[in-house]
């Protein structure tokens, strides 16, 4: 329960964090690509630091201690965006706490993995209480931004924030067993040409959804949707993604990760042009919503058995965390800048547009080099 306790609290930090904070810098009157720059910082980051914090992990032993590290530098962060008062301070505060909080995940993901005994399907019912902290946050929160001025995002930040730290301090220290037989290098691991179209696809579905964790609340505020209704919409595509979590065991038992994946990206290519050309329906935005079980449940979950699969023993965590640092690091801040560069002079419709594209060109690189 204690690793379902950290999920819960850390995802409730994101679930304020991730749908709000662009009307946040809009309120303080930052412009498109400026907040797309801002808030690709941390991706930024995640694309070197995590390796980092893995190969530490693996070499020390201090697993749990780095994820406490990591959960103290986003408490600080936000308490210092607070003060930081014109856009070098705040990008400088976004740099640093990148840094510093881009350890946290990748290392908790294998933690969990190991702590289920080769049993993946396990992960889902634990992994599902970070949905739904994250469903109990963004609602809340998008009430309160509704009768409260955007400042107010960033005490709610905080706090949550560090809720998840203190969950962190209570995580297990784990006992890194040695790997059963000899484990392949892993430079070779990752010159594989199935590895690398793995990777590659995974970075295609995080550029997919950089317009969606950037802008998608302040498109639908600009279309005249209260901010409680944004957070409806987005717990509706978080309730979807815990049905697949609860229903995780049985899925991986009847289809293969190959086949999920595919699954996902396909969805993933449906779900970004409906919430581009479907911005006037209610109906179609929540059909797009639900398919966030697919783009991000099973999406997720497959791709994180897949890596804990090829990367074993003493390479587990730095499996995880260079998977982290080129899917969400490289694929976030490329999606995100994309987003930010395309939303003023393209539009939004065309810029989730794109973003479907990117779904299928995930959907045929796991149909031509992923045989798992």
């Amino acid at each position: 329960m204690r690793f379902a306790a950290f999920y819960f609290a850390y995802f409730a930090y994101i679930g304020a964090y991730s749908p709000y904070i662009a009307l946040y810098f809009d309120a303080r009157g930052f412009t498109a690509p400026q907040i797309a720059l801002i808030l690709a910082l941390p991706h930024i980051a995640r694309i070197f630091v995590p390796a980092f914090w893995g190969w530490l992990a693996d070499r020390t032993g201090w697993r749990r201690a780095i994820v406490v590290a990591s959960c103290v530098s986003s408490v600080a962060g936000f308490a210092l965006l607070a003060v930081a008062r014109d856009i070098p301070e705040v990008l400088a505060v976004f740099g640093l706490m990148g840094l510093f909080s881009a350890g946290a995940l990748p290392i908790v993901e294998a933690m969990t993995l190991a702590s289920v005994a080769g049993q993946p399907g396990r992960y889902g019912p634990i992994r599902l209480w970070g949905s739904l902290g994250f469903v109990v946050a963004v609602l809340g929160t998008g009430a309160l931004l509704d009768a409260s001025p955007a400042a107010m995002l960033i005490p709610v930040i905080v706090v949550l924030a560090f809720g998840a730290l203190a969950c962190a301090v209570a995580l297990p220290v784990p006992r890194v067993r040695a790997p059963e037989g000899k484990s392949a290098p892993l430079l070779g691991l990752l010159l594989r040409a199935d590895i690398v179209g793995l990777f590659t696809a995974c970075f295609c579905m995080t550029v997919a959804h950089g317009a969606l964790y950037t802008f998608y609340t302040l498109y639908l505020v600009e279309h005249g949707y209260s901010k409680s209704l944004a957070g409806l919409l987005w717990t509706l595509g978080v309730l979807a993604e815990i049905a697949v979590f609860a229903w995780l065991p049985v899925l991986m038992r009847r289809f293969a990760l190959r086949e999920i994946l595919i699954a996902s990206f396909l969805a993933a290519g449906l779900r970004f042009v409906a919430i581009g050309w479907g911005i006037e329906s209610l109906a179609v935005l929540a059909g797009a919503q639900l398919l966030h079980g697919a783009t991000f449940g099973t999406f997720h979950a497959a791709s994180v058995a897949a890596v804990n699969r090829v990367f074993v023993g003493a390479s587990q965590v730095r499996g995880q965390a260079i998977y982290t640092s080129f899917a969400y690091g490289l694929g976030g801040s490329a999606g995100a800048l994309l987003a930010g560069l395309a939303w003023e002079p393209l539009g939004a419709a065309w810029t989730f547009t794109i973003s479907s594209g990117f779904g299928l060109a995930g959907a045929v690189l796991v149909w031509r080099c992923v045989k798992l």
